[in-house]
């Protein structure tokens, strides 16, 4: 589902990395490594936010470079900050997502959303929000369109005890179908995740 080869990316002289190459279906890839190692970087060319200085990805199937809206099509991404457009509401932000992936808000989506206790602040826009709010409803809209590959950058950022529950829960869910590589620094998440813990020197070497 998601695959990428040969990654690599430099700002000026400073070669951030190079190389990278992994491969993984259905299940969770916690990327795990020290701040500044690049992370960030790496799930932001994953998800097509970021241009790589050379190699591929694709997304189920789909070159993200030659076929973009097609692999962009088939993922969901969440950011680290999580800041959409400032004057946005949760809500334009989550029927603006469904409508990208031809469907609509439906009551998984409301569900999780009251979940993570969001219900409240659909109607708020994203500059009034704290970053765990933002990064809740980036997390709720992993559910529309039934995204084949989940990118997320830290996602228990923010959170708190029950919230992390509640996303440990989604992304186990997601991970039954689709394949979830998120980054964090966070060890014990990413076990209740269940997820397979790698570092860049793993996707160096091709594990």
């Amino acid at each position: 589902m998601l695959r990428f080869e040969n990654l690599s990316k430099r700002y000026g002289e400073r070669v951030i990395f190079q190389g990278l190459h992994h491969l993984c279906g259905a299940g969770c890839v916690a990327l795990c490594d020290e701040n500044g190692s690049g992370k960030s970087t790496l799930l932001g060319i994953l998800a097509g936010a970021i241009d790589a200085d050379a190699g591929e990805v694709w997304v189920n199937g789909h070159s993200l470079r030659s076929a973009t809206l097609e692999a962009k099509s088939a993922l969901a991404y969440v950011p680290d900050d999580c800041m959409a457009y400032p004057f946005q509401t949760g809500r334009a932000f989550l029927e603006l997502v469904a409508s990208t992936k031809k469907t609509a808000v439906g009551a998984r989506t409301l569900d999780l959303a009251d979940r993570f206790g969001l219900t409240s602040h659909l109607e708020k826009r994203f500059e009034q929000m704290s970053l765990g709010t933002r990064k809740k409803i980036f997390l709720t809209a992993t559910t529309l369109g039934e995204p084949a590959v989940v990118i997320a950058d830290e996602p228990g950022n923010g959170l708190d005890a029950a919230a992390r529950a509640v996303l440990i829960d989604l992304f186990k869910n997601l991970a039954k179908h689709s394949a979830v590589f998120f980054s964090s620094h966070d060890l014990k998440l990413a076990r209740a995740c269940e997820a397979k813990v790698a570092s860049f020197a793993d996707l160096g070497a091709g594990v």
